[in-house]
């Protein structure tokens, strides 16, 4: 008997240790031999801890499960009160397009027999019968394009890599993932680990690299853990280090830990805290691409990026650019948070307006009030209001409305929230998380806070003063923490100007 009980950290969060020691005890009480295989998640957070028995018909699911409910496991599965069926039948999931996420939840995440035999390494087995530049030439034309946010085309960051000159080149993993609202890195570095692995060795054949580097935030201990393990096993098996897979090819990697500056999820920050420095923002040019960490040429990709390039070189540039829209093609794992029913990761492909989301995928709030706002793209992403929901889901579509569409991260508020104090909130992280780099971000972002006072307290010369120091700081800023402040601030004084003019109407 085989039981697959969820060790990503949202299922721990919620019960997960709980559920599998009760899952080791009762199967010892009664004699069995049972099978626990601590797997990812599969993204439904409102069914965590979600365990699944491996039946000879298929893999059955239960949730939210606590350590109570488990003894019913052992007896009739069909009759037990939190059976939910095929994961792949479940609503959220079936209408998912799983491509970077196909095996996340599926399969025992530091077994590379489990990893290869759902089509594991079949990429990376291509890229060896490639020369350098063919690979990048397929990622180009798969258009997949930097998942991190700025969604800067990955084909020519490679290619500026792949001519660079230097004894030495590197591929930096920034796992760095700050913004709130997401965890698709989390999740897939916990669930999936060798496809970051296979993606970051594709990368570094196709650019002539032969080191890399995964930087995580210190805030992801399971994810730091996974990473080590599987970078461990990866060496141990051949998969990394001189002769990769026998194909006469060197690559080898280990994991970096930052000690969680939201900053350094910027490249050129990342890069001078991955070199021992203080993680500030770089001035550009030099790029990264030509001169990175130490110096030298360097690809700096975010998880999700570097993740999706074995899906592609397995199915072909053709499959992955036939899904999304415009020049936004593939997947994008939406990261659903905040007041919603039904909160999780939901990968599809690029397109589905925002309305959609919110109200199909999402159920709409939790509370069941009427959605006051959606911000997309972390704290620095604009606030939506209802009236832009027909807004589709791809980068250019989301800017031509003001906003990013960032990490994809997606949180939703109800009409009780206050949009005043949502704006004060990210001009005062802003202050907080500042390198210190750049005097508008600096020095903007405070006085951004008090001028945001101001206007609670009733001041109506501030609303004008708010805005010409947005635009200050949107010009004057070298990195997105200065330059994208101004989204979520001005987005809410825009689309919100009722929560402004009461504090004001209440002062007087």
């Amino acid at each position: 008997m085989k039981i697959f009980v969820p060790a990503d950290a949202a299922a721990k969060a919620l019960g997960g240790d709980a559920v599998a020691d009760a899952v080791r005890a009762e199967a010892d009480r009664r004699g069995m031999d049972v099978v626990i295989v601590r797997n990812g998640s599969r993204g439904m957070i409102w069914l965590e801890p979600l365990v699944e028995v491996e039946t000879a018909a298929s893999r059955v699911a239960f949730g939210p499960m606590q350590a109570d409910d488990v003894a019913g496991l052992f007896d009739d599965v069909a009759a037990h009160p939190k059976a939910l069926g095929r994961v792949e039948d479940i609503p959220f999931f079936a209408r998912q397009t799983r491509l970077t996420f196909a095996r996340v939840g599926l399969i025992d995440p530091l077994s590379l027999d489990d990893y290869a035999a759902h089509g594991g390494l079949t990429g990376l087995r291509r890229a060896f019968e490639m020369l350098p530049a063919s690979i990048v030439a397929e990622v180009t034309q798969s258009g997949l394009r930097g998942r991190g946010g700025a969604g800067f085309p990955t084909g020519i960051k490679w290619n500026t890599v792949l001519g660079a000159p230097g004894p030495q080149k590197y591929i930096v993993c920034n796992a760095d993932e700050g913004d709130s609202g997401t965890f698709a890195d989390r999740m897939l570095m916990e669930g999936d680990p060798f496809c970051l692995i296979e993606g970051m060795i594709i990368a570094g054949i196709a650019v002539g690299a032969t080191k890399g580097f995964v930087y995580i935030r210190s805030e992801y201990p399971d994810a730091i853990a996974v990473m080590q393990a599987a970078v461990a096993l990866a060496r141990e098996c051949g998969m990394l280090g001189s002769d990769v897979l026998g194909s006469g090819l060197t690559f080898d990697m280990e994991v970096r830990v930052g000690a969680g500056a939201y900053v350094c999820g910027e490249e050129t920050s990342l890069l001078n805290s991955l070199e021992g420095k203080r993680g500030v923002v770089r001035a550009k040019p030099p790029l990264p691409a030509l001169e990175g960490f130490m110096g030298r040429p360097t690809v700096v990709n975010n998880v999700i990026s570097l993740a999706s390039v074995p899906v592609i070189m397995a199915k072909g540039a053709a499959h992955y650019a036939a899904l999304g829209l415009g020049r936004s093609r593939g997947t994008i794992p939406l990261q659903i948070a905040g007041n919603v029913q039904f909160g999780g990761l939901f990968e599809t492909g690029f397109g589905l307006s925002l309305g959609e989301i919110v109200n199909d995928i999402a159920g709409g709030t939790a509370t069941g009030r009427p959605v006051k706002a959606v911000q997309v793209g972390g704290p620095l992403g604009a606030y939506f209001p209802q009236s832009k929901f027909a807004t589709p889901f791809g980068y250019e579509e989301f800017d031509g409305q003001g906003g990013l569409i960032g990490h994809a991260g997606i949180v939703v508020f109800d009409d009780r929230t206050d949009m005043l104090g949502m704006a004060r909130f990210a001009m005062e992280f802003c202050a907080v998380e500042s390198c210190g780099k750049c005097t508008p971000c600096r020095i903007g972002a405070v006085r951004g806070v008090e001028t945001i006072d101001r206007i609670a307290a009733g001041d109506k010369s501030a609303i004008p003063l708010l805005t010409d120091l947005c635009e200050t700081m949107k010009d004057g800023s070298l990195c997105a923490l200065g330059g994208f402040t101004p989204f979520p601030v001005m987005s809410a004084l825009t689309h919100f100007p009722d929560d402004f003019h009461a504090m004001k109407e209440a002062a007087e």
